[in-house]
């Protein structure tokens, strides 16, 4: 059967946020999916078959699987395990498992609650709704489709990122580093021992960053100096002697300058200041 033109089932009547995300996650993959909604399955068919009818994207029957964690496999997470590595890599499909996928198999399997499941809910006919559960549900699913398309680009995004940042930091002094252009860095540098990142900003000048002691925490390994914190752009310099230093942020993590030097000369100097205590 050619991949493009793959053929599905599904079950019928009210949707939920798990059935409408496989539908979703199979359209990506198989463009033209040929897709049936119903209560029963034929033995004979011959395609894929989720949420439904006891298979290996079914997750209703005795001895379902459930994760080492605990949470239990929903139709969208089994189809996940199945083909997302093909479309994001082994890491980020273990990610976005974890962060995605995870919270709306639980839901379905518990109905602990999911924001993201809710607002899928709400795609199916009221009651006094004349909508056909068909249409909306395919209205669901191009929602969806939507979702996972961004997600899966900025899962791309990231890996990108990873890159250049461990280039950059390949070749970075003094605890320092230096990126070409602004990329999400935290998920690299916080693993090392980098104390600053520094990078141009979309407003013009530099940036810089203290770089927190751990990946998940809000306490930098070196904060700015308190003195400079919330002080206006004629009063920076003076108070720093860093001539182009135009902000401080007032919690201390963040400055701008309008030279890359004088962004590296913001960070020593932070570094020593602390040294001194």
């Amino acid at each position: 059967m050619n991949n493009s033109t793959m053929k599905a089932i599904t079950h019928a009547g009210k949707f939920h946020a798990d059935d409408v995300f496989s539908t979703a996650l199979l359209k990506i993959i198989y463009p033209e999916l040929s897709l049936t909604r119903t209560f029963e399955v034929d033995s004979n068919f011959d395609g894929i078959v989720y949420d439904i009818g006891g298979g290996e994207f079914d997750h209703h029957q005795e001895g379902a699987r459930v994760r080492e964690n605990g949470i239990p496999y929903a139709s969208f997470g089994l189809l996940w395990e199945k083909y997302g590595k093909g479309l994001v890599g082994e890491e980020e499909a273990s990610r976005f498992d974890e962060r995605f996928i995870q919270p709306i198999d639980e839901d379905d399997n518990t109905g602990c609650g999911s924001s993201i499941a809710s607002i899928i809910s709400s795609f199916n006919p009221s009651w006094d709704s004349n909508d056909s559960y068909d249409e909306c549900f395919f209205e669901a699913v191009e929602f969806a489709k939507t979702i996972l398309t961004k997600k899966f680009n900025m899962s791309k995004s990231m890996e990108k990122a990873k890159t250049l940042v461990e280039h950059a930091y390949e070749n970075s002094k003094d605890q320092i580093v230096i990126l070409p252009q602004f990329a999400p860095w935290k998920m690299v540098l916080c693993n090392t021992d980098t104390e600053f990142v520094i990078y141009p900003s979309n407003r013009g000048g530099y940036n810089a960053q203290g770089v927190p002691k751990e990946p998940d925490s809000n306490e930098n390994k070196y904060s700015f100096p308190e003195e400079w914190a919330g002080k206006s752009e004629a009063e920076l310099p003076t108070i720093s002697g860093v001539q182009t230093l135009t902000f401080c942020h007032n919690s201390r993590f963040l400055i701008a300058t309008k030279t890359l030097e004088d962004a590296i000369l913001a960070c020593r100097i932070t570094k020593q200041l602390h040294r001194n205590e």
